[in-house]
């Protein structure tokens, strides 16, 4: 019997594509998006070194609604405000093997908006 690939082993295959292509590095770093289906979580990585140096996510702010287009764009602002703080100015968009839609996109543009240059 064949096992049918899940949704989420599609998107894993996905992100490891679009991963061969972008990489951060200490003056450009990796912004990485996860989201679950209460939470999104952001990361700036440093592939180089391998390190992050910075995330967020809708839990350590406490937001009571994480899984929606609000609690991911103050997220963004989350991360955007961060990124100043560590005086990171242009990040490379690593959307998880998620669609640029709904939540990613309200991240990504939440973070845009607060002057992280995507």
């Amino acid at each position: 019997m064949i096992k049918k690939e899940s949704r989420n082993d599609i998107r894993q295959k996905r992100h490891n594509r679009v991963r061969n292509n972008i990489s951060g590095t200490k003056e450009i770093p990796r912004l990485n998006v996860f989201r679950s289906n209460k939470e999104i979580f952001v990361q700036i990585i440093d592939d180089v070194l391998g390190t992050t140096l910075a995330s967020s996510s809708s839990v350590e702010l406490k937001i009571k609604n994480g899984g929606n287009k609000e609690g991911a764009a103050l997220v963004g602002v989350d991360i955007a405000k961060k990124c100043a703080k560590l005086k990171i100015k242009k990040v490379v968009f690593d959307r998880g093997g998620y669609l640029y839609h709904g939540r990613v996109a309200a991240l990504a543009d939440a973070a845009r908006a607060n002057g992280l240059e995507i």
